[in-house]
C-alpha cells in the first residue's frame, strides 16, 4: 500500500508515519531525510543535491522525483511507501503519479490530518515551552508568528492537493488533534476500510 500523509506543520505526520512503519512494515520517504542522505552519499544525484544546497537554492522537483525513483527502484518496502513532505504542489502530484505508474505501482490513499489552526499553534507553543523547561532544544521557528506563516505557506501551496486527491477518490480525512493512539486507529480504519 502506497500512501501520502498530508497536514500542516505540527499535525503529527512524522509520529503517525513512524507508527505505520512499525505496524505495517512500510517505508517512510521523507523528502527532508532523503535530501540530507543524498547530500552525503557521493552519488551523482547526491552531488547535484549538495551543489544546489550549497548555493542556497531550492531543490528542484526533478531532483526530488529522482531521489524518490532511486528509493522505489531499490525496493525493500514489503508494506509499501509513505510519502511524507511530498508532493507539496499539483505539479509534484502529477509527477508522483507518473513515477508510480512507471514502476507498476499506484497510490492507494491520501490521509489528511485535519486540524484547527489555533489549537495547533497552541499545541506547538506548549510543546516548545515544555521542551525548554526540560532543557531540550526548541526550534527557532516555534513561535506564534512563525507558525502562522508556516501554516499560511502550507495552505497556499498544498491545499490544492486536497481537492485533487478528493476528485480521484483517494482522500481520507482524519482528526489530527486527537490523542496519538486515537489518530493512529482512525488512520488504520481509513486504510483498511
Amino acid at each position: 500500500m502506497n500512501i501520502i500523509l498530508l497536514g500542516p506543520p505540527g499535525a503529527g505526520k512524522g509520529t503517525q508515519a513512524g507508527r505505520l512503519v512499525d505496524e505495517r512494515d512500510m517505508v517512510q520517504l521523507s523528502t527532508g531525510d532523503m535530501l540530507r542522505e543524498a547530500r552525503t552519499s557521493g552519488t551523482e544525484m547526491g552531488r547535484r543535491v549538495a551543489e544546489v544546497m550549497a548555493r542556497g537554492d531550492l531543490v528542484t522537483d526533478e531532483i526530488v522525483i529522482g531521489l524518490i525513483e532511486e528509493k522505489l527502484a531499490s525496493g525493500g518496502a514489503s508494506g509499501g511507501y509513505i510519502f511524507d513532505g511530498f508532493p507539496r504542489t499539483l505539479a509534484q502530484a502529477d509527477a508522483l503519479g507518473e513515477l508510480l505508474t512507471r514502476h507498476g505501482a499506484s497510490l492507494d490513499a491520501v490521509i489528511e490530518l485535519q486540524v484547527n489552526d489555533e489549537v495547533l499553534v497552541e499545541r506547538i507553543l506548549n510543546r516548545a515551552k515544555e521542551a525548554a523547561a526540560a532543557g531540550q532544544p526548541v526550534r527557532a521557528d516555534d513561535n506564534a508568528e512563525s507558525l502562522r506563516q508556516r501554516l499560511l505557506e502550507y495552505y497556499k501551496k498544498t491545499s490544492p492537493l486536497i481537492g485533487y486527491y478528493y476528485a480521484k477518490g483517494l482522500l481520507r480525512g482524519v482528526d489530527g488533534l486527537g490523542e496519538i493512539d486515537t489518530v493512529a486507529q482512525e488512520i488504520s480504519a481509513a486504510l483498511d476500510g
